[in-house]
């Protein structure tokens, strides 16, 4: 499913604009990542959770060159589907 997939969902489910769709869609991505950037969670009960973790620094290798190199720590989002959600997809 594409975002204009989604977006046309949203439209019909609600009976909105695609528009308004649209702009609702895009402000919910645009605070659920300044969430994470903050370091906070997400909960949508039912659904799932959206965090952020931090991943440590490691080694890696260069698939090119086969060359090791070091990867430096980030941090990274992580999604963990809700009980409702994963008996549904089931």
């Amino acid at each position: 499913m594409t975002r204009a997939d989604l977006v046309s969902k949203i439209a019909d489910g609600a009976k909105i604009s695609k528009v308004c769709a649209d702009q609702a869609l895009s402000i919910f991505i645009e605070s659920v990542t300044k969430a994470l950037k903050k370091g906070d969670k997400v909960t949508l009960v039912g659904f799932g959770t959206f965090s952020s973790v931090r991943r440590k620094a490691r080694k890696g290798r260069n698939p090119r060159t086969g060359e090791i190199m070091q990867i430096k720590a980030r941090k990274v989002p992580k999604f963990v589907p809700g009980k409702l959600l994963k008996e549904k997809v089931r």
